[in-house]
Order: structure tokens, then C-alpha cells, then sequence
């Protein structure tokens, strides 16, 4: 339930919030309750695991994402915004982004996103630390290169005797403990048909290349980088990762997601010889078991509204292994700046250090973020539009779940994706404005010393657009 405060406006513009906030959510579907549900009802007449119809490597045409049409149905026929409405934006935002909670460093841009048409701009194309927004960047080329249909396998290869198996990570950030399980299940069934009752386990993270760890170093944000990890690399395998957040990690994901596969098969009856080894699936090895993770859409939307760094990482390796670039931190990046240069975007001064935005050597301008953002509602790019449904919604949803409470009237109308680092706050999404128009939006402040007071700053200017 939203609390009182963000409901104190005059008593018609209490009517009119609600009912737009209302359907705003209704029609844009978070990836928990629009796309999500669309998946869930899909995943739910479908076996995660095995199954040549599920081979992700089959050619396919890129399809929307199934909130798709009603994401898009607030947009306007194309017609140019009204000459009155950049004139509207000055006098509104720049007061606003003078606030002295946003830094000596800010620069914005809005467009809209029917068009792309810039509406307002200030230092646009000044690169700055885009810190989590650059996630949008990540996930525009990951559906770009990959299409949102795209799955993720995890493989089990077994010797041609049975007696030994491989556990093959392709790259799956969000494999967890049930799709471990129904590779262990799986892998035993195979077993037991050979008359294989035990078994020595080795696992192949090869998939990836390059450092790690992050630039940042061991940290409760994020987990190293592998191919293969169960749990995003939390120390409490049996948690809940879907709603994302800070938690011990392991130094050794790949490690660990092999030692609860040897234990689940060990309680589907098959011994194991020893502890897992690292190694290579041997010559002759065929699969036994796969299991795949959701559509490529419904990781991107998970990735922008829980703002999840593990699955931000996965998506630009794999935009990386797509392109032929090397599975590492510098070819993911190059990767990502090569999707996007052929999308036609405003590149300058763009860096991509990393996929989660952690890395402070990330570099985006306020344009570029609004530019993804209207190709992204670009109809002749269906593929890209989780990108738009991914976004946390204002008071509702994610990272926005608890943002806004002084903002009114902006619940329900703003979906936006936040970026936080010491010194740095930005804010990059859609907003429905009064004339039913969408606009795109970008607020980057840098040099900020109080969080709080910068995420209030860039609440108001967003919400100042829905006005």
C-alpha cells in the first residue's frame, strides 16, 4: 500500500493520478507482474530442461517481448511535440536541476520517444559516470545481438563408460539450486540406465576469459564473474535470488555450484568418488542433461528492476561469445560499444569498463541513455522493447520500490533505471506527461556528497516531467 503523502495533491488531481498511475502500471507490466507473468504462464506449460525444441541455437526471427503492444500503446501517432512543450521544459527543469544536492557535475537530456526528437538539453553529450544506467546500454545489445528468445543452456557431458561427468556452465547468472536439481535428476536417470550407480564429477567454467573479479574487488554487489555459478555465487544457496540486493558471495562460484550438483546427486542415489575437479568435459563426452534459463527478455527485465549486476555481466559476455569477441571484461565492452554503434547511436566518449556499471571508468553521455531508450520504442525494433517493460516503476516496483514518496505525482508514471556509486547518482527512464505524450529522460549529477538529497533531486525532476 503507498503511503498518505504521495497522495496529497488537490482533490482532481487526486483522481486523475491515481487513474493514470493505475493504468500506466497496468499497461507497462515490470518484468514481476507483466512480462513476468507472461513467462511464468509460459514456463508453466513447459519443462525447463531438456528438449530439442528448446536448443536455443536454432534460427529464429526476433520476436516482442508479450507486454510489448501495451508498453507501446501510449505512444503518440509521430506528429512533432508542440513548439511550446521545449519552452515548458526549460522553465520547469532548470530551476531543478540547479539543486545544490546534485553536485557541481550535472547534465540532462529528454527526447521524445516517439520521434527521438531532443526536447531539452543540458550538457547532453558531456560524457559522464552513468554508474548503474549503463545497464540499459548492456541489455540494448544484448538484445540486439541475441534476440529476446535467446536461452541459456547448462550441460551434462558423460563419458561414453558413464563414469565420469561433466558439469558444462554456459553462462546462466541465474541458475539456481531447482535447475541444479533437475540436472542431477536428469544426469541419474541417464546413469541408471547405463547400470552407473557412481561417479566421479568435474566442472567446465571455460566459457569466460580473462580476470574474475571485478575491478572493485570482493564485494556483496556482485560475485566473480563465471560461466557457471548456482545462487549468483550467494553463500546461502537455499535463498530467494530474485529480488536481487547485497549478500556474501563466494570466491568461488563455479566451485561451489559443482559441489551442490555432486550432492544432488548423491541424494538421487549415485556416489560420487571424490570432490569435484575443474577440467574439460573428456574426448568422446556426450550430454546427458540441460537445462536452460528463462528467455533472454525476462533477464533483461529482472536485470533492470532489481538493477541485478550478476545477470548485467552474464548479458554482456553473452553479447560477447554472440559477436565473436573474447568472454571478458574488455570484450564484453567492446562487444556492447559495437552492437550499439551499428543501432546507430550516439557513441562519443562512451565507455563500457563493465555490463553492471560497478566500474567508475564506465563512461555514458545523458544523450546516449535517452537515445537507447527511443530505439528501445522504436516499432521497427520489437526485440529491444524489455528494455522499456524492465524499467522499475515509481513507488511500485524494484529499485523504485521506496523513491518518490515526495514527488507526487510520479507513482505509476515514471519507470526509470537508478545508478548509484559514492559521488554519483543518475537516473535514466520513460515518463507519461499530461499531454499523453512519452518522453525519455536522463539526469546525471556527479561530485554529489549526499545520496539522499541527490536521489530526492532527480525524483523531483523526473516527476516534474509528468506535469
Amino acid at each position: 500500500m503507498l503511503e498518505p503523502k504521495v497522495w496529497q495533491l488537490t482533490a482532481g488531481s487526486v483522481v486523475l493520478g491515481l487513474t493514470l498511475a493505475a493504468v500506466a502500471v497496468a499497461v507497462a507490466g515490470p518484468w514481476d507482474s507483466g512480462q513476468r507473468k507472461a513467462e511464468r504462464e509460459w514456463a508453466a506449460a513447459q519443462d525447463r530442461t531438456g528438449g530439442a525444441h528448446h536448443d536455443p541455437s536454432a534460427p529464429r526471427t526476433p520476436s516482442p517481448a508479450p507486454s510489448a503492444p501495451d508498453v507501446l500503446s501510449v505512444l503518440t501517432d509521430g506528429t512533432a511535440a508542440p513548439a511550446e512543450l521545449q519552452a515548458d521544459l526549460g522553465r520547469t527543469l532548470k530551476p531543478l536541476l540547479d539543486a545544490k544536492a546534485l553536485g557541481p557535475l550535472r547534465t540532462a537530456s529528454v527526447v521524445d520517444a516517439t520521434t527521438g526528437e531532443p526536447l531539452y538539453g543540458k550538457g547532453a553529450d558531456t560524457p559522464m559516470t552513468p554508474a548503474s544506467t549503463v545497464k540499459i546500454a548492456t541489455t540494448v545489445a544484448a538484445l540486439s545481438a541475441l534476440g529476446p528468445d535467446h536461452r541459456i543452456a547448462t550441460t551434462v557431458m558423460a563419458t561414453r563408460d558413464g563414469r565420469t561427468v561433466t558439469l558444462v556452465g554456459g553462462g546462466d547468472a541465474t541458475l539456481d539450486r531447482t535447475g541444479l536439481g533437475a540436472l542431477a535428476e536428469d544426469t541419474a536417470r541417464a546413469l541408471r540406465d547405463r547400470g552407473v550407480t557412481e561417479v566421479r564429477v568435474r566442472y567446465d567454467a571455460s566459457l569466460y576469459s580473462g580476470p574474475r573479479a571485478h575491478p572493485i574487488g570482493p564485494n556483496d554487489n556482485i560475485a566473480p564473474v563465471d560461466a557457471l555459478m548456482a545462487g549468483q555465487g550467494r553463500l546461502d544457496t537455499s535463498a530467494d535470488t530474485s529480488a536481487g540486493g547485497p549478500a556474501p558471495r563466494s570466491g568461488d562460484p563455479a566451485g561451489d555450484a559443482a559441489d551442490l550438483f555432486a550432492q544432488l546427486l548423491r541424494d538421487r542415489g549415485v556416489r560420487t568418488t571424490a570432490a569435484p575437479t575443474a577440467g574439460k568435459p573428456a574426448k568422446g563426452a556426450a550430454p546427458v542433461a540441460k537445462t536452460y534459463s528463462r528467455p533472454l527478455s525476462a533477464l533483461v527485465e529482472r536485470a533492470l528492476t532489481e538493477s541485478d549486476n550478476d545477470i548485467a555481466e552474464s548479458l554482456a559476455r553473452q553479447t560477447a561469445i554472440a559477436t565473436g569477441r573474447p568472454a571478458s571484461f574488455a570484450g564484453a565492452g567492446q562487444a556492447v560499444h559495437d552492437r550499439l554503434k551499428k543501432l546507430e547511436l550516439p557513441l562519443t566518449g562512451a565507455r563500457f569498463a563493465d555490463g553492471s556499471g560497478l566500474d567508475r571508468r564506465d563512461r555514458a553521455s545523458a544523450a546516449l541513455l535517452t537515445a537507447l531508450l527511443a530505439r528501445a520504442a522504436d516499432p521497427a525494433h520489437p526485440e529491444l522493447r524489455p528494455v522499456l517493460t524492465g524499467l522499475p516503476v515509481a513507488r511500485f516496483t524494484g529499485t523504485l520500490r521506496s523513491r518518490y514518496g515526495n514527488a507526487a505525482p510520479a507513482a505509476g508514471l515514471v519507470r526509470a533505471k537508478t545508478g548509484t556509486l559514492t559521488g554519483v547518482n543518475t537516473l535514466a527512464g520513460t515518463v507519461v506527461d499530461a499531454r499523453g505524450r512519452l518522453l525519455a529522460f536522463a539526469f546525471m549529477a556527479g561530485s554529489t556528497t549526499a545520496p539522499a538529497g541527490a536521489q530526492a533531486a532527480l525524483d523531483r525532476l523526473s516527476a516534474a516531467l509528468v506535469r
